[in-house]
């Protein structure tokens, strides 16, 4: 006979439980190792193992209209369908409980192990001269309001009107092609996004040129960013007057910037001569980068100066990389898919403690990296952009799949 924690002798019912489509993306094999690194695994068996609570959070995420109740039911509904099974979804009190037994960190893990830029060399749009062309950028979720969620995370009242609910603040680099968020840190929103990015830094990967709006730029993340090895291509405040060294042919030029702080005015202008001369330095005083200036006549011309790491023309030109830096647009497409066409617009988080508000965003988070390496994946086989695939398409279709009894094992 089937009991409800178990399959007879070759395992336990709830190892059928599967995410349909997203299964094959976030194997059971990347649950389980995250389960163990974290010492998550449970002592006895149980009705929510917690490889089930995992896939229980990516379902919430497809279905953030429904209750926990109905969720859990079109997760593991089918396993009333084996023969001699016993099973009834569970409660809400046991959802709640099983998350906090699983904690945060698990997910975390998971997302961490397994996203990875989706797009291949024949993917459209997402290369510039062999470089995979990154994001990076941040946003705010609103979550209950509880006092445990506003101690946590705190009410933003930079506008001058304090927000409605907490809100929780994520940072995330995104690949642009596929809008992918391959590496991501979450904090409270008072949490400023130069000093969450500076965790992300170091997930960066040779292949990459990171593109940044000009709220990210400061000496100390340039150098970060690029110890990594990715090239860069941010935009910068106009505040910022890099030294200039000379012209180049397509119209950019190289310049020095030195450290802002801690080098008297006299090694300043060592520095810069160093530059001129071709003489090495310490890179943590001064780095030479090309400046990209140019206007965009339909913003009433409004002017934007990029540095960029890339020193030589060849490599790829000054409209090159103006073109480029214009698809950092596709990380806010990406934001904007997770917030208000998966998660819904205008909708809070369902968690009502701290913990558990970190777990649902990771969950988020992977939920969201899924169906994106879904949607690149199918456009790549196509031979077209992933752009012309509809984002809400594709969740529909996942959905279905999640409760698609002809894709359920025998």
């Amino acid at each position: 006979m089937i009991l409800a924690g178990g399959t007879g002798g070759s395992g336990r019912l709830t190892d059928l439980v599967a995410v349909g489509a997203l299964t094959s993306l976030i194997p059971r094999q990347a649950l389980d190792a995250a389960i163990a690194a974290h010492g998550c695994r449970e002592r006895r068996v149980r009705k929510l193992p917690a490889h089930v609570v995992v896939y229980l959070l990516i379902a919430l995420c497809l279905y953030p209209d429904d209750d926990y109740e109905e969720v859990a039911e079109k997760l593991t509904g089918m396993l009333a369908l084996v023969p001699g099974a016993r099973w009834q979804a569970p409660t809400r009190g046991a959802i709640t409980q099983a998350r906090q037994r699983l904690r945060p960190e698990p997910v975390k893990e998971v997302f961490q192990q397994v996203a990875r830029p989706a797009a291949t060399e024949s993917t459209p749009g997402a290369w510039l001269k062999g470089r995979r062309v990154m994001a990076i950028d941040g946003f705010v979720v609103d979550l209950p309001d509880t006092e445990t969620n506003v101690a946590e995370f705190g009410r933003d009242n930079a506008g001058g009107y304090e927000t409605a609910f907490p809100q929780a603040r994520v940072v995330a680099i995104s690949e642009c092609a596929s809008h992918a968020i391959v590496a991501a840190d979450v904090a409270g929103c008072w949490a400023g996004e130069q000093t969450l990015a500076f965790s992300l830094y170091r997930r960066l990967s040779k292949e990459m040129l990171l593109t940044a709006d000009r709220g990210f730029y400061s000496f100390p993340a340039w150098n970060e960013a690029r110890r990594s090895g990715a090239h860069l291509l941010w935009r910068v405040q106009a505040g910022l007057r890099p030294c200039w060294l000379r012209d180049l042919d397509d119209g950019s030029w190289l310049a020095v910037i030195t450290k802002p702080a801690g080098l008297r005015r006299s090694q300043k202008d060592r520095l810069r001569e160093a530059a001129r001369q071709g003489r090495d330095f310490d890179p943590d005083d001064a780095v030479i980068v090309r400046v990209v200036d140019y206007t965009v006549p339909d913003r009433k011309g409004e002017h934007i100066r990029l540095i960029t790491s890339i020193l030589d023309p060849a490599e790829a030109t000054a409209e090159e990389l103006a073109r480029c830096y214009h698809d950092r647009w596709e990380a806010e497409t990406g934001i904007d898919q997770l917030k208000t066409h998966l998660r819904g617009p205008g909708r809070i988080l369902r968690s009502r403690t701290p913990e558990l508000a970190y777990q649902e965003i990771w969950a988020y988070l992977l939920t969201h990296w899924a169906l994106c390496t879904l949607i690149c994946t199918a456009a790549t086989t196509a031979g077209i952009d992933p752009d012309r695939i509809k984002f809400l398409g594709t969740v529909r279709i996942v959905r279905r799949s999640v409760t698609d009894r002809a894709a359920f094992p025998p």
